[in-house]
């Protein structure tokens, strides 16, 4: 199975449709969206995947994002969300605090935990869990930072495409 992670996508519609592309062309069906939405009227960008999301700093209308996951049929897990592919246990949360993310890392419940809010793509192992970070689409971001991820829960790879 192919997941696709995004981070703080902060409205930027043209950078959503340009990852919701990417992800179609590399047949994911299921996202993780890592905080940070902003606005419910960007949810509809999402539209023909399985969508989960947490929800960052920034994202203050909670209930117009509740009811835009409903409509999605997606879900919107609160602040953290455990979920499970294909037997692969991802945590997911918007990470403001470092040592929150590296706990979970360090705990070793889990496969993956993902994360965004630093607006820096990030890959690295603690123990037998990765880290990822897919970097953001927030105005002012580096090209260079302006990535989604690909989680491949067969071979464990974790790729990362431009937007």
């Amino acid at each position: 199975m192919r997941i696709g992670v995004i981070s703080d996508t902060h409205d930027n519609v043209a950078a959503i449709e340009r990852a919701t592309e990417t992800f179609r062309e590399e047949e994911v069906e299921t996202l993780i969206h890592c905080g940070d939405f902003i606005a419910p009227p960007v949810l509809p960008f999402f539209e023909g995947f399985e969508l989960h999301g947490v929800l960052g700093n920034n994202d203050g209308e909670v209930a117009g994002l509740e009811a835009g996951f409903e409509e999605l049929d997606g879900e919107l897990h609160g602040r953290f969300a455990e979920l499970e592919f294909d037997g692969k246990r991802f945590a997911v949360l918007h990470g403001e605090l470092t040592e929150e993310v590296e706990g979970y890392a360090e705990s070793g419940e889990y496969d993956y935990v993902c994360y965004g809010h630093h607006h820096e793509r990030e890959l690295r192992e603690v123990g037998d869990t990765l880290v990822v970070n897919p970097g953001a689409q927030f105005p002012t971001v580096p090209d260079e930072h302006r990535t989604v991820a690909i989680v491949d829960t067969e071979t464990g790879d974790v790729e990362f495409r431009e937007v």
